[in-house]
């Protein structure tokens, strides 16, 4: 059986990118409820606009292969962002189905990783840069 590294690479971006774009789309409509938990935390409100970058952006640059290494960065920050400010107290828990709590968090981070190191792929937008 043949290998086929770019269609697997090609499938990873379209299901990490375009699942976690649902999270950023639903954030469209505003994102007060970060703006709130920031400065609850003592951090500036500001900050809660980066989650266009990590939720739209990066995961549409994810999608079609521009920069996916980079935009992989972005989504990792992101990811390891979201996970510091609300998710801490569940690192070590399981969920009432037995799996940990964090896993779709652990699975985006995962895939998320897995393109930085091995970059988009020959089925992208743009293949000749170092952060592609």
């Amino acid at each position: 059986m043949n290998k086929n590294t770019d269609l697997g690479l090609l499938i990873l971006r379209i299901a990490v990118g375009a699942l976690m774009l649902f999270h950023g789309i639903a954030k469209l409509s505003g994102v007060s409820f970060i703006e709130g938990m920031l400065e609850g935390k003592g951090l500036p409100s500001l900050l809660a606009y980066g989650v266009y970058i990590t939720e739209i952006i990066a995961p549409i640059l994810i999608i079609i292969g521009y920069r996916t290494r980079l935009a992989s960065l972005a989504f990792i920050f992101g990811l390891l962002s979201a996970t510091a400010l609300v998710h801490l107290g569940d690192l070590f828990k399981l969920n009432q189905n037995g799996g940990w709590e964090l896993e779709l968090i652990g699975l985006y981070l995962s895939g998320a990783l897995c393109l930085f190191f091995t970059g988009s792929g020959k089925h992208a937008v743009s293949t000749t840069n170092k952060w592609d």
